[in-house]
């Protein structure tokens, strides 16, 4: 890989402890049962006070800490797959690898510990080249190949399919209803599930992360972790704002958070917690 190589990244165990039990469960190899379902579904993000995810649709907006960045790869480690949406990986061009120390790359050998990157592009918009971080890391042992999910009727360039193919990474396709012609998340998740994820950590974008919230897709998140920086965006950012739900005529909300648990990281502060779903 050119270009220096970013240095493996510590959490400590006390953090740790507290946010384990948000995590996917150990699976033995020999448990089919939730191969047959969806893998653990873990959607993580850091937002502003006031929700946002960035300053505007696009825009790269560091908000977490040093810290919580940490935690992110910690929780990376602890995952078969990352996901993100076609937009983040278009803007972002994102690494999608683990620097804890002690994963394959980053003081151990092989792959161990790295999770498998996992772009959903229903039409085809992400222009994955070589230079691509994903792809470098990838060619350096020091990430997965990435799988692109897309839908059945999307048809993905062969050089794209061959490059991916060549770090070890895969196309995947998912069926669409014909009422909506984005693929479906319970769709998305039972492709992986075909292919052996056992869990799965939901990174974003902005129409990931609300979709996911959104009434009838929240039931598939297992777990959520918010890491919440103290610092107001304002007007104008992506936010974080699922479309409502509606009982009858009026409005409820959305959903809330159960066992849930605060966790001070730095200046930041992670909230963990899972989904009613009753």
């Amino acid at each position: 890989m050119s270009g220096q190589v970013r240095e493996a990244l510590r959490f400590p165990a006390s953090p740790a402890q507290q946010i384990d039990p948000y995590l996917p469960p150990s699976f033995t190899s020999t448990s089919t049962s939730q191969t047959e379902s969806k893998p653990f579904v873990t959607l993580t993000f850091a937002t502003s006070l006031d929700s946002h995810l960035s300053l505007a649709p696009g825009v790269q907006t560091v908000l977490s800490g040093p810290e919580s960045k940490a935690m992110t790869h910690y929780l990376r480690s602890k995952h078969d797959a990352i996901l993100i949406g076609a937009g983040t990986a278009v803007a972002d061009d994102p690494s999608l690898n683990c620097r804890i120390e002690g994963v394959g790359g980053y003081g151990a050998e092989g792959l161990s510990g790295q999770p498998r990157p996992i772009v959903i592009d229903p039409n085809g918009r992400w222009n994955v080249t070589p230079e691509s971080k994903v792809i470098k890391l990838a060619g350096s042992q020091r990430g997965r190949g990435p799988w692109i999910v897309t839908s059945k009727e999307s048809s993905i360039a062969e050089e794209k399919r061959k490059l991916l193919e060549t770090v070890g990474g895969r196309v995947l396709k998912a069926s669409t209803a014909a009422e909506r012609p984005s693929i479906s998340w319970a769709n998305i998740l039972q492709v992986l599930a075909t292919e052996g994820v056992k869990s799965v950590m939901i990174e974003g974008g902005g129409a990931v992360i609300n979709d996911l919230l959104s009434p009838g897709n929240l039931e598939l998140v297992d777990s959520i972790i918010v890491t919440i920086a103290p610092v107001w965006l304002g007007k104008g950012g992506v936010q974080v704002c699922p479309d409502e739900r509606v009982e009858g005529v009026n409005r409820v909300p959305v959903g809330r958070l159960e066992d849930v648990r605060w966790v001070p990281l730095g200046d930041d502060v992670v909230l963990c917690g899972h989904p009613n779903k009753s």
